[in-house]
């Protein structure tokens, strides 16, 4: 059955607003995850995910098909976390008064710290540093990356292929200043 833009199953017929939140509510963790992955903030991937989910209620008319609301939510997200990756350029001070505790350790930082790989993503570009994720963490293959991010195969191919070079640049210049 149709409606609304969710082919929602005739066994078992639900309205267009429950669908998205059955299919939303067990996404939330895996799109978490992967914000927690593109971000590399615990809270930034929080806003990042919520701001995701509010974008893809509004948008919740274009789906067509419910067994593509994984890559559909994803692509929402991706956009989502790229643009504020975009944003992050700009530097954020924040005082600390004297006395004042400091917050836990984040999550995300510590788990991309501990990874070699993790550690360097910062010097890619947002569009580069999705494909990666998607690929090495997400575990993607290029065709499903292309229609998550909405491009052609060959630009995932060409930024993929740019990013494991910038990459391995970082770490070869980083182990070099180690010997040193």
């Amino acid at each position: 059955m149709y409606e609304g833009g969710l082919v929602v199953p005739t066994e078992r017929p639900e309205t267009i607003e429950a669908t998205f939140a059955r299919l939303s509510e067990r996404g939330l963790d895996r799109c978490y995850s992967l914000a927690g992955y593109l971000l590399g903030n615990a809270a930034e991937a929080e806003d990042a995910t919520q701001e995701a989910m509010a974008r893809a209620w509004r948008a919740r008319g274009t789906l067509r098909d419910s067994a593509a609301f994984d890559g559909w939510l994803d692509r929402i997200l991706v956009n989502a976390c790229m643009d504020r990756m975009r944003r992050q350029k700009l530097v954020r001070f924040v005082e600390i008064q004297e006395g004042e505790e400091v917050p836990d350790r984040d999550p995300f930082r510590d788990l991309l710290a501990k990874d070699e790989l993790g550690r360097v993503l910062h010097v890619l570009t947002p569009e580069q540093r999705a494909v990666v994720v998607l690929r090495f963490w997400r575990d993607l293959q290029v065709d499903e990356i292309a229609r998550r991010l909405d491009c052609p195969p060959g630009t995932v191919k060409s930024r993929l292929h740019t990013a494991i070079a910038a990459l391995r640049e970082r770490l070869d210049r980083d182990a070099r200043e180690v010997r040193r």
